[in-house]
């Protein structure tokens, strides 16, 4: 999900599981060896870290209501819920999917491609009442994390690897019904996961394609993977 993607056909525990497409900035220019448009995970942009911009995607995904349009549930979503600023997040549910959005020129794009936290308003094996035990808990199920692919208009990002990201402990409120619970309130949460910052794009039409998967074993069941397609017009 977008932040989580909740599948009736798994079992509770991996519900709070997230695939997440966001989207995020880029104004550098491009150096060697780097992905034209992809801001490096050492860089900040907008006075933020790639951390810093984690913990704000989190923030996003996890006070959208889940009674209509959620970016993380639903294919009819709306792009523009919660978005605001220089930045706007994307996200999207696991399985192979295509979405068509439009966003306005000047916009850059934070991409979540598969990540997870822990809070204290989730069930266990998510709760975490601290900052440590979240980070514990995030950490353990994002070594499951495989499968990971970026490209922008079909420029690969090579080294995917080093776009691993930890976010600092954050604050949230979540609406009643959430994405992970029936129950909504303030907590607090950690996050740990793959994201690529997209500086603006030009005007006309791009593709963004990204994979990534949770595999806990060899069972077909105990894969849980993205392959999302995003074709972002600009005007």
């Amino acid at each position: 999900m977008n932040r989580l993607i909740k599948i009736s056909s798994k079992p509770s525990w991996l519900l709070p599981l997230v695939v997440a497409v966001g989207l995020a900035i880029a104004l550098l220019p491009a150096s060697a060896g780097q992905t034209p448009g992809v801001l490096p995970p050492q860089s900040a942009l907008g006075g933020k870290t790639y951390a810093e911009w984690h913990a704000a995607w989190w923030q996003w995904l996890l006070s959208l209501p889940v009674d209509g349009h959620h970016p993380g549930l639903d294919s009819d979503f709306d792009v523009t819920a919660g978005q605001s600023g220089s930045v706007w997040f994307l996200t999207g549910p696991f399985g192979t999917s295509e979405r068509h959005v439009t966003i306005p020129v000047g916009k850059s794009l934070f991409v979540g491609l598969v990540n997870v936290e822990a809070s204290t308003l989730e069930e266990p094996p998510f709760y975490g009442a601290t900052a440590a035990d979240q980070l514990a808990i995030a950490n353990g199920f994002a070594e499951f994390m495989t499968d990971l692919s970026f490209s922008l208009d079909g420029k690969v990002v090579d080294n995917i690897g080093d776009f691993r990201v930890t976010s600092p402990q954050f604050s949230f409120t979540a609406p009643t019904p959430w994405i992970f619970g029936a129950t909504g309130g303030t907590g607090t949460a950690t996050g740990v996961g793959y994201f690529v910052m997209v500086a603006p794009l030009s005007v006309g039409t791009h593709i963004i394609h990204y994979t990534g998967a949770f595999k806990f074993s060899e069972a077909p069941e105990d894969y849980l993977g993205v392959d999302l397609t995003y074709h972002v017009t600009v005007k």
